[in-house]
């Protein structure tokens, strides 16, 4: 049996600010995409990639990736994340029994990161995601009624009314990748097929899915260095974090 990882890639990026999806933009001088399939294949546990592309740019994202020592597939990507991951899902066959997704803009996700993910799906697990203690004091909100509506820009600040206040010690800010038994997130991905193609209804992750079913989804110790890139501070600091390596 063998464990395939969905690569998502298919993103714009247009919060990074660049005019290329963000999967092509380089951290340390090597396109994000790269970096993040190479720590999928350095774990030793994943057997094959499936990257999820921009439509149309299979080519390009070909060439960023590289040379690695595990197949590589590319697909075309959705309109929203679960579509493409139902993209690269599609790519399964009966000899895959764990399948990890990863999305690209955490391109420094350490390859035992990746493992431990496996390995606990392996134990018994069917549903595993990787994630950190809530280090913030953390606020439930809700539209001010008595505030007057914003210009339009940054002159003058939205006020939001503090609902409560969050128990941080039960909360964890999940992280990919995210592993799951291969039946089990095919049927979760059928379950939700229809959320799939609108942006405001699609899962933001594999998970999500998975707990819509009932199933129990469990959590594994994450890492720093799994940091998601999406503005240019982020970009920033896993910079500064390829440089320590």
């Amino acid at each position: 049996m063998t464990t395939l990882a969905i690569l998502t890639a298919a993103g714009s990026g247009t919060r990074l600010g660049r005019e290329i999806p963000k999967a092509f933009v380089p951290v340390g001088g090597v396109p994000m995409i790269a970096l993040a399939a190479r720590g999928l294949a350095d774990s030793g546990a994943v057997d094959a990639v499936v990257v999820t592309s921009p439509p149309g740019r299979a080519a390009d994202m070909v060439a960023a990736l590289g040379a690695l020592p595990i197949p590589v597939e590319v697909v075309d990507g959705g309109s929203t994340r679960q579509a493409s991951v139902a993209a690269g899902l599609r790519r399964a066959d009966a000899s895959t029994d764990v399948v990890l997704v990863h999305d690209a803009a955490r391109p420094l996700a350490p390859p035992a990161l990746v493992a431990r993910v496996v390995a606990a799906v392996r134990s018994g697990h069917p549903a595993v995601v990787p994630g950190l203690p809530v280090t913030d004091t953390i606020k439930r909100v809700a539209p001010d009624a008595g505030a007057p509506a914003p210009p339009g820009d940054d002159t003058t600040p939205v006020v939001e009314r503090v609902v409560d206040t969050l128990d941080r010690t039960v909360l964890r800010a999940v992280q990919t990748p995210q592993g799951f038994d291969r039946e089990l997130l095919q049927r979760a991905h059928a379950e939700g097929a229809a959320r799939a193609a609108a942006e405001h209804l699609a899962a933001t992750d594999d998970a999500g899915l998975v707990e819509a079913l009932g199933v129990p989804v469990h959590l594994v110790r994450g890492d720093s260095a799994a940091l998601k890139i999406t503005t240019p501070y982020d970009l920033a600091v896993a910079e500064l974090l390829l440089e320590g390596r």
